[in-house]
């Protein structure tokens, strides 16, 4: 989550020449925004996740539609604020009928009246049920994900990469410790329900993503999908009823994913600055023009692909694969969606290799403080994929 600000916050100095974005307020929403993510890590009850969630969505609204004179920006943060605003309602009233039944909102005292609470099984399914629809919102899982692609494409692209990478962490962990911690008994109500959001998620994400000329738009779709690849650990505890290794499993994936998806936005970023249609055919001869920064996107789309040399990309990927070894058929949808995303990252890929369209093309003028996330990020993903166990060794070591 820090790594994740920081990247989002240089990119965000692209905006300062436009001088449409006030610097001022966007650091302060951004920080506190950032506040509210770190918080969900130290929460150890449903009321300190639910204000903790509110605490990073709120500012996020504002971020959105910060942009002055864009109609765009305005209203993909009208959709984003009524999409959350539903979310955090139904996970309210999950939350209530879960302390109506077991008398505590801490996680362990949630853990032990789950274990003790006489005749209340439906009270307690259907309270977990609507917990994890409602923080299904803030990860962007099927059926509840159709605010990211308008969202992410009005929002600026600074915007768009803290949503897909800090928020859906801050959401990530609020499941993880609602589930993992507070009902690890109802692993077999939440567990199936995950499996299946986890199936139509890789799925939808993946095939609309096969359809898109919009590189944000593109992202987008991609983050659904990975949205997806991150879910499949939870479907498959009830099987293999190891929650924490299921979890450390997901966390590993998003923590890869959380450094190649900064890398990627970043260097859009740099393309919005000459192109701001983003069409994929505006990345066409970048290798040539402007290596400094193909190469790392180069970098990783292969990563998310799952493909060397983004080795730690293909890693995260096994590290699912085995968690959800107990669940054939999720292994092999997972399988199945790899194939497919393989598609549109390869031809997005490919742009990069192409002739330019025009020869003598004029190098892109990159703000600093862009190419210093440009050369994080691609420091970080080369660094983790010829050592990833520094990366994932502590994941995997304190979940697992």
């Amino acid at each position: 989550m820090l790594f994740g600000t920081a990247v989002v916050a240089l990119l965000g100095t692209a905006a300062v020449p436009e001088r449409r974005t006030p610097m001022g307020e966007w650091c302060f929403l951004l920080l506190c925004s950032a506040t509210g993510a770190l918080s969900i890590a130290a929460a150890r009850d449903l009321v300190t996740i639910v204000v903790s969630l509110e605490v990073v969505s709120l500012p996020a609204f504002a971020l959105v539609g910060l942009r002055q004179h864009d109609a765009r920006a305005a209203e993909a943060a009208v959709k984003f604020l009524l999409v959350s605003v539903v979310s955090t309602a139904v996970t309210l009233l999950g939350i209530s009928l879960l302390y109506g039944a077991t008398g505590s909102v801490h996680l362990d005292g949630l853990a032990r009246g789950v274990a003790v609470a006489p005749g209340l099984d439906g009270v307690l399914a259907a309270g977990a049920v609507l917990t994890v629809v409602g923080l299904a919102f803030k990860v962007a899982a099927v059926p509840f994900h159709m605010w990211v692609p308008d969202t992410y494409v009005g929002a600026p692209v600074a915007v768009a990469a803290y949503l897909s990478v800090v928020s859906k962490a801050a959401g990530f962990v609020g499941l993880m410790l609602v589930l993992g911690r507070g009902l690890p008994q109802l692993a077999h109500v939440w567990s199936p329900v995950l499996a299946v959001m986890a199936a139509l998620t890789m799925t939808v994400g993946n095939v609309l993503a096969l359809r898109q000329d919009h590189a944000v738009r593109l992202l987008a779709w991609s983050s659904v999908a990975q949205a997806g690849y991150m879910l499949v650990p939870f479907g498959a505890v009830a099987v293999a009823g190891d929650v924490a290794g299921a979890f450390g499993a997901s966390m590993g994936y998003l923590a890869v994913y959380a450094f190649v998806n900064l890398g990627a936005f970043a260097v859009v970023t740099v393309v919005g600055t000459r192109h701001p249609r983003q069409r994929l055919a505006d990345y066409r001869g970048l290798v040539g023009e402007e290596p400094g920064v193909a190469w790392p996107l180069a970098f990783a789309l292969v990563a998310l692909a799952g493909l060397p040399p983004g080795v730690v990309g293909l890693l995260a990927k096994v590290i699912v694969f085995d968690a959800a070894s107990g669940t054939p058929w999720l292994v092999v949808v997972m399988a199945l969606n790899v194939a497919i995303g393989l598609v549109y990252y390869v031809r997005w890929l490919a742009e990069l290799f192409r002739p330019a369209a025009t020869e003598g093309a004029s190098t892109y003028d990159v703000p600093n403080g862009v190419a210093v996330a440009v050369g994080m990020t691609f420091t970080a993903g080369l660094l983790f994929s010829v050592l990833p166990g520094w990366l994932l060794d502590p994941v995997l070591g304190a979940l697992g």
